[in-house]
């Protein structure tokens, strides 16, 4: 069977721009082609959240899939299975399915609504949609094959899935025990570093187990916090690779179930490198989605805004982003040439604004109030909030998104300022630890120097106060991303992580650090989401709480 693998960006509630997109892939199938394959709720784009609430948007999808409908009867040799949710009448429940539809002749001639629907880390499925029961899984036979349909999380299941996840059934199984020849996966699986890895050889140990071709079919493109990296692939019935689409792109494939697969096609890719590519395509998805086209970094020679600049570059293009420097007194020269000469590298309009004079009006201001005569952390703050006050002045005058440029190490512990640095419309690393900023930066020096390598070799600071070093106030990063990684990801105790030999009082301050800077990261801008548990949307503590528990010891 001759399938098209239609790896494709939609954009969420935009079912007629969605739908046009639909009627591009269908003239990019070759006339012999049998079926052609979009990705899981393609028609309203993943994830929709509580769009689907509204009954007005599920009557839009209805009108749309009757479109498809009629769009199947210009295609008369051409299956077309497409993701939508799908209005039930069942009498309990949410009234609603996430839903692969086939089209044949303009003919609705099967459907299939997901089984397995995720509540853990960014997924809230269970909020909108019922499930197929175990009995609703089913096959269809099309053009002398029997499909086995399922919908993204319906194939992370079984012994090769995560472990710490367990589901009653087993699709897949199901489908293949029904006697399923060809397996077909709609899917929006979101990035995060090493899954693509993962991912194949998941979609890879389904057809060797059941010795059936599979076909796997991901969105591509950035999705608020969420970026889609696309590597679609198809394997046959031995589970070598028949189809490696490319990540971070559409792309429309045609793949023959009947060939052979080849051995080596599809090769692990660098995670730095990957980690690169999709930040980039979160960027500028999230800017274009949202009807931005350029944007604005503040420069504080630091390694965080320099990276964040480099990929809006490559994101949006060097016309499309300004730099600015807004030097105090407490800034040194160093920095500021070290910005100007990122900026330089980079081709980007580049604007220097002293904020020493708006600072001492602070200072005037507030001095019959307090003491002024001591840099503490109120001073520094004020100087953050005149930068976030300026860049904002910035966004309205000229239309930039701000970028902010904080980083996960910071926003763990709290190293930002709320209405200051964590002023923007979008945190662009906000989810990289330091240490992964460092080798991001690296890694973007690798061919010629973008990123002043004085910039990678000093000490950061935040340079608000005289002297001033990070390291003054937190654990080095080396140490401290470590125990975030052990509390924040991987739930770990006091006592579990103090056993790995970091310091006792180290332990505690990260720990407690961490959770009594919730409020800040309730209040930061959305976060592109890259490692396995980001600040936002796939993590849901308390505010108004307390943790003493965690630190006893």
């Amino acid at each position: 069977m001759k399938i098209v693998m239609a790896q494709l960006n939609p954009v969420v509630g935009d079912i007629s721009g969605n739908l046009t997109k639909l009627r591009e892939a269908l003239d990019q199938c070759p006339g012999d082609a049998d079926l052609v394959v979009f990705s899981e709720l393609f028609l309203v784009g993943y994830p929709p959240r509580d769009l689907l609430e509204r009954p007005a948007f599920i009557h839009r999808v209805q009108a749309a899939l009757e479109e498809v409908g009629l769009i199947s009867r210009e295609y008369p040799h051409l299956g077309i299975l497409v993701g939508a949710p799908r209005a039930t009448d069942r009498e309990s429940g949410k009234g609603l399915a996430n839903t692969a539809f086939f089209f044949f002749q303009g003919e609705l001639i099967f459907h299939q609504d997901k089984s397995l629907l995720p509540t853990y880390d960014v997924f809230d499925e269970a909020r909108h949609f019922d499930p197929a029961t175990a009995a609703e899984i089913r096959v269809v036979p099309f053009k002398g094959e029997t499909l086995g349909i399922s919908v993204c999380e319906d194939a992370w299941s079984g012994e090769e899935s995560w472990s710490r996840r367990f589901y009653d059934r087993n699709p897949v199984e199901i489908q293949a025990q029904e006697g399923a020849t060809v397996f077909v996966n709609l899917s929006a699986s979101p990035y995060q570093v090493g899954k693509d890895e993962y991912r194949y050889h998941l979609m890879e140990a389904h057809a060797r187990r059941f010795g059936v071709p599979f076909v796997h079919v991901n969105q591509v493109g950035g999705n608020d916090e969420l970026i889609f990296d696309g590597h679609s692939y198809a394997f046959d019935g031995q589970g070598k690779p028949l189809a490696v689409l490319p990540g971070y792109e559409e792309a429309v494939v045609t793949m023959d179930t009947a060939q052979t697969g080849t051995p080596g096609l599809y090769t692990p890719k660098q995670s730095i490198a990957e980690l690169r590519r999709a930040l980039i395509l979160g960027l500028r998805d999230y800017l274009h989605k949202t009807g931005f086209s350029q944007a604005v970094v503040g420069l504080s020679g630091g390694v965080d805004s320099a990276v964040v600049i480099t990929l809006a570059v490559e994101a949006l293009g060097r016309e499309n982003v300004m730099g600015v420097a807004m030097p105090s007194r407490y800034s040194s020269q160093e920095s500021l040439r070290d910005a100007e000469q990122l900026a330089h590298n980079l081709g980007v309009l580049f604007r220097v604004i002293p904020i020493d004079h708006v600072y001492q009006a602070y200072l005037d201001a507030l001095r019959k109030q307090f003491t002024v005569d001591h840099v503490d952390v109120t001073l520094e703050n004020i100087q953050a909030r005149i930068r976030g006050n300026i860049v904002m002045a910035l966004s309205n005058r000229f239309g930039h998104l701000v970028l902010a440029t904080g980083n996960k190490s910071e926003l763990s512990v709290g190293y930002c300022t709320l209405y200051g640095d964590m002023s923007g419309g979008l945190c662009a690393i906000g989810d990289v630890p330091k240490t992964m900023v460092f080798e991001l930066a690296r890694y973007i020096n690798r061919e010629k120097e973008v990123i002043p390598l004085s910039i990678l070799t000093k000490p950061p600071s935040a340079e608000l106060r005289p002297n001033q070093k990070d390291e003054d106030t937190l654990p080095p990063y080396e140490i401290l991303d470590q125990i975030i990684e052990l509390y924040m990801v991987e739930a770990q105790s006091f006592e579990d992580i103090m056993a790995r030999g970091f310091p006792p009082e180290t332990v505690r301050w990260v720990i407690e650090a961490i959770d009594k800077n919730e409020y800040k990261r309730r209040q930061a801008a959305p976060s592109l989401k890259v490692t396995s548990k980001a600040y936002g949307m796939g993590r849901r503590m308390p505010i108004a709480a307390r943790y003493e528990f965690q630190v006893r010891g």
